[in-house]
């Protein structure tokens, strides 16, 4: 769960080519064969030009999320050759860090994305997630979560064959499973790691509790957690401990699920299954309340010769030298405009300024639907020693 999604209501104040009009970063400018991602768990040397390094895994400054090239939040089916040329232009650009996970789909975003990098695999840096009850042959979702280690095996054998690879580079848990330890969870992943199938681990949303008890069984690459101007829950703890333990921060839906880009109103109806009609944070009066940092963006974007989504990833990106967003989109313009964010600098007067301004607004409503937000901060079960 991540991306900029496509809205059926565009913003006339959009820059759609805003990210080919900025002079880019020594990253977009390198040609894409100069941008192998470092998959090898040697001596860390300091990453190279715009590139960013999650533990000791070298990726671009900015990751492109791929969620929504099999359904977009408007239930609408995108092109699938489009998505292919997306996915290749995004490395072109000079992207390296690819986004996805079996119930995207579920199951579809991965042969998507196994399709879309083949030609250039090993140049690439392929994420992927497993951890909901989904049956491996039909992709029919069933309740709950699932990360029984031998559950986890079957899965990454499925994701293998999806994504047309031999390894996965980064393996998240999409969520903790509150019936399975994550000692053995971090366990199952080791031994997927000593055979090859998996290089480097993470997890998402997780309790802080869990992130440490998996970090001291089977050392953690990146946590995945939604993080924007529009939520800064991570700011609490998740951001510090990362921090702490050399671990790598990749924000999903860096762009508040399209509300950062200036594509929400309030004027904007979802359309019927489109997850935002269920967070409040964009109804009613708080939605009318949190516009004051749409209109904090624009005001930025125009000072800054910039698009507004664009202030918003350079904003995450000023942050920490470990943080990677991944914006997903599913449309080629709203990539490079995305890609583009890389090139943006604040000067020091300027960050301070514009973090400022935006701790002065307090964001109203919830950031997901009660159903889905439970499964969030969650901690594993301690683990227990048979007798």
């Amino acid at each position: 769960m991540k991306d900029e999604p496509e809205t059926e209501v565009e913003n006339t104040g959009r820059r759609a080519l805003f990210g080919m009009g900025l002079t880019l970063s020594a990253a977009a400018a390198l040609p894409a064969s100069a941008m192998v991602a470092s998959s090898k768990q040697g001596p860390a040397a300091a990453p190279g030009p715009g590139r960013r390094r999650l533990g000791k895994l070298e990726v671009s400054s900015v990751g492109i999320g791929v969620q929504n090239m099999s359904r977009t939040y408007q239930t609408t089916v995108p092109s699938r050759p489009e998505m292919l040329n997306i996915i290749r232009a995004a490395f072109d650009q000079g992207v390296t860090f690819y986004d996805s996970a079996e119930a995207y789909g579920p199951h579809e975003v991965e042969r998507i994305l196994g399709e879309g990098v083949q030609p250039f695999r090993d140049q690439v840096v392929v994420a992927t997630k497993f951890g909901w009850n989904i049956d491996q042959e039909t992709g029919a979702r069933r309740p709950g979560l699932n990360s029984r280690p031998e559950h986890v095996r079957q899965v990454v054998e499925g994701m293998l064959r999806r994504l047309r690879t031999d390894r996965i580079d980064l393996l998240y848990q999409h969520r903790v499973d509150p019936d399975v330890p994550i000692e053995d969870v971090a366990g199952v992943i080791g031994d997927l790691m000593r055979e090859g199938k998996v290089l480097h681990w993470g997890l998402c949303e997780m309790g802080q509790g869990t992130l440490r008890r998996a970090h001291a069984t089977q050392p953690v690459s990146a946590v995945q957690n939604e993080y924007s101007m529009l939520w800064r829950g991570p700011e609490q703890w998740v951001i510090p401990t990362c921090e702490e333990l050399g671990i790598g921060l990749v924000p999903w839906s860096p762009l508040g699920v399209g509300f950062l880009t200036g594509a929400i109103d309030a004027g904007t109806r979802f359309a019927q299954g489109d997850i935002r009609q269920a967070e409040s944070r964009f109804a009613g009066e708080d939605l009318a309340h949190n516009l004051a940092l749409v209109a904090l963006v624009k005001a930025w974007a125009d000072r800054k010769n910039a698009a507004p989504g664009q202030i918003a990833l350079a904003w995450l990106l000023a942050k920490k030298p470990w943080i990677v967003p991944i914006p997903g989109t599913t449309q080629m313009a709203h990539m490079r405009e995305n890609v583009g964010a890389a090139a943006l600098r604040f000067s020091p007067d300027e960050l301070t300024e514009l973090n400022a301004a935006v701790s002065a607004i307090a964001v109203l409503g919830a950031r997901l639907p009660d159903s889905v937000l439970v499964h969030s901060g969650r901690e594993a079960p301690a683990k227990t020693t048979e007798k």
